[in-house]
């Protein structure tokens, strides 16, 4: 059994509790013997995460399509004209694997959304390329996404919003980094 280590925990009475309070004091009560500490940050993550996803597929069902379609689409508009990446600068960008990719291109194609085009410098290969109708609803859909982004975060001051970023952005290098360590250690 693992000892219980001594935690900083932040007064329940500066803050609301939330659904991770609960689950957090179930398990002190349940298992005294244990720190479930780490519970809470990664806990909150992702139920913010799933709340997120739900608000903003709520937002792009109103241009007929989801975050992930949304997510390809932006990713051809972000990368400048003339809109084309190709499928494994995608599915690297998107975190996804070779076949997702491949079967949501093949969606988006069929859709009119984009089109594969030859790689003119490496004929063996295609590139991936936003068509005149992909670019027209991409366009629209980040204006309405960036609002719906804003209302979402409104209630949280500027400073404590910075400040949120700053420690995100800290928590993502770290995953990242971690994640590359597995990838490349060789198994055992």
């Amino acid at each position: 059994m693992k000892s219980r280590q001594m935690k900083a925990k932040t007064p329940l009475t500066t803050r609301p509790k939330d659904a991770v309070d609960a689950i957090l004091m179930q398990w002190e009560r349940e298992r005294p013997d244990l720190d479930p500490s780490p519970m809470g940050p990664i806990g909150r993550i992702k139920r913010c995460a799933a709340l997120l996803d739900h608000s903003l597929n709520e937002n792009f069902s109103q241009f007929g399509m989801s975050i992930w379609e949304f997510d390809v689409l932006a990713s051809l508009r972000r990368a400048g004209e003339p809109y084309r990446l190709s499928p494994t600068e995608l599915f690297s960008s998107l975190m996804v694997t070779s076949g997702t990719m491949t079967h949501r291109l093949k969606r988006l194609e069929g859709s009119g959304l984009i089109e594969r085009v030859p790689n003119e410098s490496d004929a063996r290969s295609m590139l991936v390329t936003l068509s005149a109708k992909g670019l027209e609803l991409v366009n629209r859909a980040v204006e309405v996404h960036l609002e719906r982004e804003r209302s979402i975060l409104k209630s949280l001051p500027a400073g404590l919003l910075a400040e949120l970023d700053a420690h995100l952005s800290v928590l993502l290098n770290s995953l990242e980094e971690h994640s590359a360590r597995v990838v490349s250690s060789p198994e055992k």
